[in-house]
């Protein structure tokens, strides 16, 4: 079983691995806290409880919402279905909105680890649900990068 760095079991959600709570103030923070765990080689599986906080002016779960958590479960699923350990960036990130997401009930996505090259690129497809029903399909790729958030170089690779 591989389990992204840090993580811990959750202790409100048995069977469920998290982070804890994201800090205060930050992007992140506005998912709620992600859950995690491997599910059989090469998939995984996270979920989010999308609340009030995360509706649209329909009563739906927002697609900002969605493909936040989309996007944090390419990393923390990736790590679980066997992502190789590193600092990654999402390259691309494209969902399908199959079905209106509801608040009040937890929401899950289904990360599928397609394949991994000796160049650190990473190739993900999935869908997320809930209660059983197929709310949005995705696909993503994610690559790894040897200097995380290193500060930002001109075109002659000298710092801004």
């Amino acid at each position: 079983m591989t389990l992204p760095q840090g993580a811990v079991e959750d202790p409100d959600h048995p069977g469920w691995y998290s982070w804890g709570d994201f800090p205060r103030g930050s992007f992140a923070a506005q998912t709620g806290r992600l859950l995690f765990k491997p599910d059989v080689e090469g998939r995984a599986v996270t979920r989010m409880h999308p609340d009030a906080s995360h509706q649209n002016m329909g009563g739906s779960i927002h697609g900002g919402a969605v493909m936040s958590f989309i996007d944090m479960s390419l990393f923390a699923g990736g790590r679980c279905a066997g992502m190789h350990e590193g600092h990654y960036v999402t390259l691309d990130c494209h969902t399908r909105f199959v079905a209106r997401g509801r608040v009040g009930v937890p929401l899950d996505a289904h990360v599928h680890l397609l394949k991994q090259t000796k160049g650190g690129l990473v190739f993900f497809e999935g869908h997320c649900e809930q209660e059983g029903e197929i709310c949005y399909a995705f696909t993503g790729t994610l690559k790894r990068v040897t200097r995380p958030n290193a500060p930002a170089m001109d075109d002659d690779g000298a710092r801004r």
